[in-house]
């Protein structure tokens, strides 16, 4: 009951009309950052970051999350329409969603994708609530040392997972984690890899770093002139699945949302993951498995489905624990701690309405998204007929824009600049993204969480292995680093992130 009135206190924050309108223009900003080719959610929530520093923590959290999310769908159009996926998780859509539209039968596929998304969502949020109260007052109960255990498997598990080569995953996450100590020691007070500049005494800051590497670099890896493609939206009536569409998309729905809750809770697992099994989850289970990539309803609604409900379910991880589950995930990490929130179990005591109402504006969210995303399709897919050099040219002034009004200093941008560089020598190396920003998220916290231990202590490392606790999640992390050396294969599902 204690829940349930706290989660009403969200809504009655959630829906005040400030937050409500927070919450559609995330959704908006993340249905046309889907539908842009070449930035995808992590670029896409740290370019947008800039213009929430000003907000209220509340309203921009709140924003914030409903562009993550708003981002999962909006990759669905140009997969259903054009046979290639705005982002990563939207990718496995291509093969049933495009056959859909070469039959008519488009405006049916984007539809039931919708509705997918929605109950996906849906659920997963649901789940979020049940869980917060429990895991939050279990994470209460564990101390500094177990809070350190908790990141190395945090960041083993995303780090084993980002890439081919576990060598390049590892040197991605070092180079987090150094640009993560520049700035003032928090327990010394003396400047640290400053190089006697005083733009680096608080730190590099987090998004430029972010849009450096993973929007600027993106953009700058572009070889080729793109053709602006020929979109054809479907007509409103053509937006009505059938009845045998529906019934036949129902049981996938409920595959898609099992995969995706559960996976969304692993961190280092991607919402392209969870698509991909639901699309095998469909091959097998499926009565009409024969049509599988010819165009059945199935092989849209269940990895579609999937996809959000890994979208709001690796929030859990997050709220409860203050562990980011995906790139994605690290980046809103980051706009928390900028608004001074710090995910985890005392969010929930020191922050408790603030928390609440960010859950609540999730069920608004997804409401949001249905009724924006079904009807405006012809909108969306007019985004499209804009012509790749002026869509790059307005990326990059935002990019420029975003890095600048973080501290109003040109120093930003030389940053944003520097590491899109950088991003672009990674990108070329195949040295996977993904640990080096989850590094320089939780870098800071578990610098802090290791010094508290050790001062608790009194330097003695021995701390970790006497808890158990801690014994035993730092043996999970070594175990998960040194699987490769065991020889143990990991499906190629699983070795490719694509959000890096």
């Amino acid at each position: 009951m204690e829940t349930i009135n706290e989660l009403l206190g969200g809504f009655a924050t959630a829906m005040t009309w400030q937050n409500l309108l927070f919450a559609f223009l995330g959704c908006l900003l993340g249905t046309i950052i889907g539908v842009l080719p070449g930035v995808g959610p992590v670029a896409g929530v740290a370019l947008l970051i800039p213009i929430t520093l000003n907000l209220d923590p509340a309203g921009s959290i709140i924003m914030l999350c409903a562009i993550f999310y708003g981002t999962q769908y909006g990759g669905t159009i140009t997969s259903v329409l054009l046979n290639t996926p705005g982002e990563a998780s939207s990718a496995i859509t291509t093969i049933d969603g495009y056959a859909m539209t070469k039959v008519g039968r488009a405006g049916a596929a984007l539809t039931l994708a919708a509705v997918g998304s929605f109950i996906g969502g849906t659920i997963a949020t649901v789940g979020l609530v049940a869980a917060a109260k429990p895991l939050g007052e279990m994470g209460l109960l564990v101390g500094p040392p177990e809070f350190f255990a908790l990141m190395v498997v945090g960041i083993s598990l995303l780090v084993a997972l980002a890439g081919k080569s576990l060598v390049k995953a590892v040197i991605s996450g070092a180079l987090g984690l150094l640009i993560s100590m520049v700035g003032i020691d928090p327990v010394a007070g003396a400047p640290r890899f400053t190089f006697g500049m005083d733009n680096l005494l608080d730190g590099v800051s987090f998004v430029a770093v972010i849009v450096g590497v993973f929007g600027l670099s993106e953009i700058l890896s572009f070889r080729r002139n793109d053709v602006t493609p020929i979109v054809h939206a479907p007509g409103f009536r053509q937006l009505f699945p059938s009845r045998t569409e529906w019934r036949r998309s129902a049981p996938a729905m409920a595959r898609g949302t099992g995969v995706g809750f559960g996976l969304g809770l692993i961190p280092g697992m991607t919402g392209s993951v969870s698509s991909l099994l639901s699309y095998a989850a469909e091959k097998k289970f499926s009565k009409h498995r024969n049509e599988l990539g010819k165009g059945a309803v199935e092989g849209v609604a269940g990895p579609e489905t999937a996809n959000n409900a890994h979208a709001n379910a690796a929030l859990i991880p997050l709220f409860t624990l203050g562990i980011p589950a995906s790139p994605t995930i690290a980046v809103l990490m980051g706009a928390f701690l900028q608004q001074g929130l710090t995910p985890g179990p005392s969010l929930f005591t020191e922050h408790s309405d603030i928390a609440w109402a960010i859950i609540a504006s999730l069920f608004i969210g997804n409401v949001i998204l249905l009724l924006l995303n079904v009807p405006l399709v012809g909108l969306w897919t007019s985004i499209l007929r804009v012509p790749t050099p002026i869509l790059t040219a307005v990326i990059l002034l935002f990019m420029v824009i975003g890095a600048y009004t973080i501290n109003f200093s040109v120093f930003d941008v030389y940053v944003m600049i520097g590491f899109g560089l950088l991003g672009l020598a990674l990108r070329n190396l195949d040295i996977p993204l993904a640990p080096m920003v989850l590094t320089l998220v939780l870098g800071p916290l578990v610098g802090r969480s290791l010094r508290e231990s050790l001062e608790i202590s009194q330097g003695d490392f021995s701390v970790f292995l006497n808890r158990p606790i801690s014994a035993v999640l730092i043996g999970i992390g070594l175990l998960i680093l040194c699987s490769p050396l065991l020889k143990i294969r990991k499906p190629k599902a699983l070795t490719e992130d694509p959000e890096a």
